[in-house]
């Protein structure tokens, strides 16, 4: 975690180094990975987890999806991570202003397949301090995926209660470019 929270920091600065992004790197992971932590985020164009922690090739395991929700893809993914890449932590973050959960809190007038992200974020404004602030919403929306995630069987609730794995949730503030961990 230390390790993403210091490529933030030289985000936030404006002082990215851009680390394992050289023709070198990209050799040297053209037979495999293993990166050192796992992040479900949202599919925000604005939250890119390689850019805003300043990681390169090979670093990040990344899974984007509108509102960072879970479903059987995306825990399969983050325990194919887990127990085959030897990831060693899952990131879920957030982030403000998320127009999935704006949508969430919404009307509920939603087309086409948009209602399956609103029925997956729907759980987290029960949870929410404000239910109608989008950014609270958000908050309670990461800590009821890292609950999710915690408590996922058969892989990562083991790897959880076994210490190779730590969940942790985070958000991301789009005006200061900021990571706080929940």
């Amino acid at each position: 975690m230390e390790r993403l929270l210091e490529g933030n920091r030289r985000f936030v600065e404006g002082k990215s180094i851009h680390p394992n992004q050289s023709v070198e790197r990209r050799g040297q992971l053209s037979n495999g990975q293993s990166p050192f932590a796992a992040v479900l985020c949202c599919s925000d164009s604005r939250t890119a987890p390689e850019i805003v922690f300043d990681q390169g090739l090979g670093d990040l395991f990344v899974l984007r999806v509108a509102g960072n929700i879970l479903n059987d893809q995306i825990l399969g993914s983050l325990e194919y991570a887990a127990e085959y890449l030897g990831n060693g932590l899952i990131v879920v973050l957030g982030h403000k202003k998320c127009g999935a959960v704006a949508a969430t809190i919404g009307d509920g007038k939603v087309s086409g397949h948009i209602g399956s992200l609103i029925k997956a974020i729907y759980p987290a404004i029960t949870n929410a301090d404000d239910k109608s602030d989008v950014d609270s919403v958000c908050k309670a929306n990461i800590r009821l995926m890292v609950d999710q995630l915690k408590t996922s069987q058969p892989i990562l609730e083991e790897f959880v209660k076994q210490g190779k794995i730590k969940v942790a949730g985070a958000f991301y503030n789009l005006d200061t470019g900021k990571v706080d961990l929940l």
